[in-house]
């Protein structure tokens, strides 16, 4: 990949990042584990706890690859082995951690992917502002793995052949 299209790659990642920044950050601020808990019982607690959990830890991947790729783009030189390394963090922790959450309150179910339905399904049905925000990002991170795929195999092998993991 040419310097020229690495660098706009990054511009691309960096605004969308940016743009599911500021929607977490939004929902996040405006919703706590007492107003999304509508039912009174243990397995609708425990999910909640752990959709909140996942979605800060999401948010901190997201602020993280934000800011590395701002320091790829503000440098003097552009440094391409940054740059690489910065898009590989963004799939890798970003990407993943969003469809493959630690606390599974959702997941992504890929027979829906071509149908035109909402390919996320959720573990217990959420309140509405739960199911909004996700469904509201879906969009963003499936574009974001569509334009890093090239990092989930290539990046870490042209790695091991230079034997620098």
């Amino acid at each position: 990949m040419s310097a020229a299209n690495l660098q706009k790659l990054c511009e691309s990642t960096r605004e969308k990042l940016k743009s599911v920044i500021v929607k977490m950050e939004l929902f996040l601020n405006e919703h706590a584990l007492p107003q999304l808990v509508t039912e009174e019982d243990e397995e609708t607690l425990h999910f909640y706890q752990g959709f909140l959990s996942d979605l800060r830890h999401l948010l901190v991947f997201s602020e993280m690859s934000y800011e590395k790729l701002g320091l790829a783009l503000r440098r003097a030189t552009f440094d391409e082995a940054f740059a690489h390394k910065a898009l590989y963090n963004v799939y890798h922790h970003g990407v993943n951690n969003f469809f493959y959450p630690k606390n599974e309150s959702y997941s992504e179910d890929g027979r829906y992917a071509y149908t035109g339905q909402d390919a996320i399904r959720f573990r217990k049905k959420p309140v509405r502002p739960a199911r909004d925000i996700i469904m509201d990002i879906t969009k963003v991170y499936e574009e974001l793995r569509d334009d890093l795929t090239y990092y989930e195999n290539d990046y870490l092998t042209e790695k091991r052949m230079q034997n620098q993991i």
